[in-house]
């Protein structure tokens, strides 16, 4: 510490400034600053050939301080996995962990130090397009995601690479947008803040995470990029977070537009003040705190801690001691046998079983198949919405997985394109159709249909291929719907008369082979739900863990069921499940105690198969109106068939504390309602008392 606060004395004001300066591109002024070290980061920059010089040039400079690299490396650099939103469908955070821990290790290949993920916020509509970059609408199961998340990309274990660290984003209700439209205005309470949207920052803090970006939405009527309640006093002080906070891209410029900043001056000042550390490529630091700092001497003592916070990251990533980037390295580390097996165990645990009458899985014997739908062959929309550096060559379509592997007799045509009709391949897929056993039909979404200011008003299948499906369906009725997309589609008509629905998402390279694999029982579907799927998108928002009204009997819309289609944790598998015998270890517990529940789980089918079980509570009365359920934990287990597991859960508690009026954790006294089961609909019931 010593030696980073005498470094800072013999830096010039400019030279601290730059370290609280990130740009995104490489053009001459930014060379300069470089060359004179007034710059601390930056980001969309990767590869030896591009990063050593810069890193060879600053470190020339009087007081020379490496520059860290950033990236937004979400669900892959090089081998692309499935988005967050699917693989947090797979509820297996080993797995999610170890995805992340090849995307730091192939970034880091290439000079990155910097990953700008995990995205942890939580999202509860799905017609916002970066629902897919989240785990869903759960905070504890997003919280347990974040851990994983952070994990994997701070891993660092490697012993040839750099050292890497994760920027946990957006803080904070970023996934609250109105309307679901991306970017724009959040309106809520701080309770629902803190009950919902704050777990899962949390969680990624008490696991280290060494920086968070601020999010570009406002919080009770003041953009977070200014907004020192939330940085200061929240994450500071109440949560005690020591790391670097960053802007979103030109978040604080954007303050002007607003309405809470005069001038670019008046927003650096602002958001300085508020206690951003880096600016991400706006300039407005870089342009006006020297000014500042001038004219308001004492902010020089604030922006010495700001510099600290930079240079004590840079510090912990070894980038004192090695900062340059041996490209031989990167081609070792890129797309590794072992990674890409990865990515196909994680696209094989992303796919969501939705419905089967006992189509699936195909059996061997011969059979004439069509496969139809714009998605079939498609290398570039599994990449998803943030490819990073993945490459459509290295995508395994559904069509060449299937062709390749399987002896049926298969015919294929498109039918349409994704969002346009094609009348003459809509009659080659009828006819096809026709003379096939069956039908696989892949439809959905592009990966520009998601992802950020990507977002969509109705979140059904788009019309060319939803009237595609129907004219199919008159021609065979045997079909299997593959749903491709980067967030839950409402398929109230799809559900009823399709044979079987996978909800596939974008899973990557190896998504093809992943599909292939669930269809013709080379795998067991072992995914679950983490978003709830409406019937209709008028019925957004809907999630699980909602709070009653004063007439919850009532109905909410005369012209569709209340009801979802499909609710949070809802997966079928080729087997089937019996849950029993739900027993706590005590009926009542006095203060301190913690209780342990049991529950039996019987696989009643014939296949081997992984079942999560799910743990969910309810308070029936309490200060506050609690939700109708909460999930409080989960275990993913594999079972035999015939066979009957016992499962336990310990808890403490602190489990089920409620936040009091001042929004601290109290434990209350009286029922608490005990759930388990498949999902949160499909549940067995004990009842404990607190006292």
């Amino acid at each position: 510490m010593q030696k980073l606060e005498n470094l800072i004395g013999s830096m010039s004001i400019k030279e601290k400034i730059g370290q609280l300066v990130q740009f995104g591109k490489l053009k001459e002024e930014q060379d300069n600053l470089v060359k004179n070290g007034e710059i601390g980061s930056f980001l969309n920059i990767c590869g030896a050939e591009k990063i050593n010089p810069l890193q060879q040039k600053i470190m020339k400079s009087k007081n020379p301080v490496p520059l860290i690299i950033g990236d937004d490396v979400i669900h892959g650099y090089k081998t692309i996995f499935p988005i967050p939103l699917a693989l947090s469908c797979s509820w297996n955070m080993q797995l999610i962990e170890k995805t992340c821990e090849i995307s730091s290790y192939e970034a880091a290949s290439e000079g990155i130090t910097m990953i700008f993920a995990p995205m942890v916020d939580i999202a509860r509509d799905p017609r916002w397009g970066r629902i897919a970059e989240g785990a869903g609408e759960d905070p504890f199961l997003g919280s347990e995601i974040a851990k994983a998340r952070v994990r994997g990309i701070q891993k660092n274990a490697h012993p040839k690479l750099p050292k890497v660290s994760a920027c946990v984003k957006h803080f904070i209700s970023y996934g609250a947008a109105e309307g679901g439209r991306d970017y724009n205005t959040t309106d809520m309470s701080e309770r629902t803040m803190r009950e919902v949207y704050l777990p899962p920052f949390i969680s990624a803090i008490k696991e280290g995470a060494g920086s968070l970006m601020v999010a570009f939405n406002d919080f009770n009527g003041t953009p977070v990029s200014v907004n020192s309640f939330l940085i200061n006093q929240l994450l500071r002080q109440e949560l005690g977070f020591e790391g670097v906070i960053v802007s979103d891209w030109e978040s604080i410029e954007e303050c002007i537009n607003h309405g809470v900043a005069a001038d670019r001056k008046d927003a650096a000042l602002k958001a300085f003040s508020a206690g951003v550390d880096i600016d991400m490529n706006s300039g407005v630091y870089l342009e006006n705190l020297e000014s500042i700092v001038a004219q308001m001497p004492d902010l020089e003592r604030k922006l010495d801690r700001a510099v600290l916070r930079v240079l004590t990251l840079k510090q912990k990533l070894g980038l004192f001691e090695s900062f340059t980037t041996d490209p031989s390295i990167c081609l070792e580390e890129l797309r590794k046998n072992e990674y890409v097996q990865t990515a196909r165990q994680a696209a094989v645990e992303s796919i969501v079983l939705l419905k089967n009458n006992g189509i699936l899985p195909l059996d061997q014997k011969p059979k004439k198949i069509a496969v139809i739908g714009p998605l079939a062959d498609d290398t570039r929309t599994p990449l998803g919405c943030w490819p990073c550096k993945g490459d459509p060559e290295n995508v395994v379509s559904f069509i060449k997985a299937f062709q390749n592997n399987h002896e049926y007799d298969i015919l294929f045509e498109k039918g349409c394109e994704i969002t346009s009709e094609d009348h003459a391949s809509c009659v080659r897929a009828q006819n096809i159709a026709r003379q096939s056993d069956l039908v696989i039909a892949i439809m959905g979404e592009s990966s520009d249909m998601s992802g950020e200011n990507h977002n969509r008003s109705s979140i059904e299948l788009p019309q060319s291929q939803k009237e595609l499906l129907k004219k199919i369906y008159e021609c065979n009725r045997n079909i299997i719907l593959v749903i491709m997309s980067g967030r839950p589609i409402a398929l109230e008509w799809e559900n009823e008369h399709m044979a079987a629905v996978l909800q596939a998402w974008h899973l990557g390279d190896e998504s093809g082979n992943a599909i292939s694999e669930i269809i013709t029982g080379m795998a067991t579907p072992s995914a679950k739900l983490t978003v709830t799927v409406p019937r209709s998108t008028g019925q957004i928002p809907m999630y699980y863990n909602h709070k009653n009204t004063g007439r919850p009997s009532f109905r909410h819309y005369t012209d569709v069921a209340d009801s979802e289609l499909y609710p949070f944790g809802f997966g079928l598998s080729y087997t089937t499940f019996e849950y029993s015998n739900l027993q706590t270890d005590k009926k009542v517990l006095k203060d301190g105690e913690s209780v342990t529940l049991t529950v039996d789980i019987k696989n009643t089918g014939k296949l081997q198969a992984y079942e999560i079980c799910q743990i969910y509570m309810h308070d029936p009365l309490s200060e506050f109106s609690r939700p109708v359920k909460q999930l409080i934990a989960f275990k993913k287990l594999l079972i035999l068939p015939g066979k009957t597991q016992t499962v336990s859960f310990i808890f403490p508690p602190e489990t089920f504390a409620v936040l009091n009026s001042q929004y601290s954790a109290v434990i209350e006294r009286g029922l608490i309602e005990l759930f388990a089961g498949r999902n949160s609909r499909d549940l067995i019931k004990t009842i404990i008392e607190l006292v």
